[in-house]
C-alpha cells in the first residue's frame, strides 16, 4: 500500500515517496523517509517489506560509500543501478531474497544528463523516463503517460507530481497524507515541501 514514483528530465529527476509505514491494517509510522542518499548526485527510493527495505538500503548505501572511499570517486547513476540489480539477483538465488522495489535517480556528471532506473524485487531493471512502484502505480502511469514529454521542464514535472498526488488522494482507498518530494540535479539533492507545489 505504498506510493513511490519519479520523473526524469534532461538535467533533473523528481523523486516522490509516501511517508507511511504500514503492516497489515496498522499504520506503524507516518514520517518515514524512504529515500537513501548513495552519493551527492545519486538517490535511491525503496518500497516493500519494512525490514527488507531498511536492511537492503543500508547494505547498498554502505557499499556505495565503501566504493567511493576505496576508489576516490563515486559510482555513477548507471553503475549504482547495475550494482543494486546484481546484488538483488544474487540474493534472489540464495535463501534470503529481499522483497524490495527501487527507483534509482541521479545526475551523471560525465554524460551531463539525469537518469532514472526502475528495479523490482525480481532484479528486473530498466532505464525509464518515469516510473512507479506500489499499488498507486495503477493510477499514476496513466497520468504520467498523458502528461510527460521528452523536453519536460522542472516546473512541468512538479505539476505532474501535483496531479499524481491529487489522483492518489482521490482514487486510492488508503489515505497517504504526506509525501517526500526530492529533486536531484547537477547541484545535488534538495527537498521540496508538499505545500509548495
Amino acid at each position: 500500500m505504498e506510493a513511490q514514483f519519479a520523473i526524469a528530465g534532461k538535467d533533473f529527476v523528481v523523486s516522490v515517496t509516501d511517508k507511511s509505514v504500514v503492516h497489515s491494517i496498522v499504520k506503524m509510522k507516518h514520517n518515514q523517509d524512504k529515500t537513501w542518499q548513495l552519493s551527492p548526485l545519486t538517490l535511491m527510493s525503496v518500497c516493500g517489506e519494512p525490514g527488507d527495505t531498511d536492511s537492503y538500503a543500508e547494505y547498498i548505501q554502505g557499499n556505495a560509500k565503501l566504493y567511493s572511499v576505496r576508489n576516490a570517486r563515486d559510482l555513477s547513476v548507471g553503475e549504482t543501478a547495475n550494482f543494486i540489480r546484481g546484488e538483488l539477483a544474487r540474493a534472489l538465488r540464495s535463501r534470503n531474497p529481499f522483497q524490495v522495489n527501487l527507483l534509482v535517480a541521479g545526475y551523471d556528471k560525465e554524460k551531463k544528463e539525469a537518469a532514472l532506473y526502475w528495479i523490482d524485487y525480481l532484479a528486473a531493471m530498466a532505464k525509464v523516463p518515469y516510473g512507479a512502484h506500489g499499488y498507486c502505480s495503477y493510477f499514476l502511469y496513466s497520468v504520467m503517460d498523458r502528461e510527460y514529454t521528452e523536453d519536460i521542464s522542472l516546473e512541468k514535472a512538479l505539476d505532474i507530481v501535483k496531479k499524481c498526488i491529487a489522483v492518489i488522494k482521490t482514487r486510492f482507498m488508503i489515505d497517504l497524507p504526506d509525501f517526500s518530494i526530492k529533486v536531484i540535479d547537477q547541484s545535488g539533492t534538495r527537498e521540496i515541501a508538499q505545500e509548495d507545489l
